[in-house]
């Protein structure tokens, strides 16, 4: 992973260094589309990933996955703090059912697990064939709940990211790298 500053003409002000620069990730999502289609070969996924962040993951993933695979789209809120039990709601919910499916849930990054395991127990409860994670970056210093991680892409440290779907008050997913935040951006 490299410190190197954020492209000049892409980093906005806020924007701290670069963790890992696109062309790893590209190759990342890469491998994990190859491992996937291998253990996925005769029984297609179906890609599940929480709007908004996980999109831009799901959607370079599933381009390199050569299978037949389905995807569907759910969105949560998390109300209170999470270490504290704060409640999740699902706002928005999956267009079809799972029930004999086999699932992948993809998401951009995991930290506390909290909200995973909550979305975990949902989709096992509509009995799917098999239930799995794939996630990007896993922040497993801040991790409160042990999480079955079939697939991950980076380990990443316990700071605030931004780009490839991750953002700061909604702004900068669309960056192609993902960089660590200006530390006065935050207040």
């Amino acid at each position: 992973m490299s410190g190197a500053p954020a492209s000049p003409e892409r980093a906005p002000d806020s924007v701290g260094n670069v963790l890992i620069p696109a062309t790893q990730i590209q190759e990342r999502v890469r491998e994990l589309g190859s491992r996937i289609a291998q253990d996925y070969s005769g029984r297609p996924p179906r890609l599940i990933t929480v709007l908004r962040g996980g999109l831009i993951f799901l959607a370079d993933l599933c381009r390199d996955i050569p299978l037949d695979c389905t995807m569907d789209f759910m969105a949560i809120s998390a109300y209170g703090q999470p270490t504290a039990g704060g409640a999740v709601r699902i706002t928005k919910d999956l267009d079809d059912p799972i029930a004999g499916q086999s699932v992948l849930v993809v998401e951009d990054i995991i930290d506390t697990g909290l909200t995973l395991h909550y979305l975990l127990g949902v989709l096992r409860a509509r009995q799917p064939a098999s239930l799995e994670v794939c996630v990007l970056l896993d922040k497993d210093a801040r991790r409160l709940i042990d999480l079955p991680i079939a697939y991950r892409g980076f380990r990443v440290p316990d700071e605030f990211l931004v780009g490839y779907g991750l953002d700061l008050r909604g702004r900068y997913r669309n960056l192609p790298y993902v960089a660590t935040v200006k530390e006065e951006a935050l207040r």
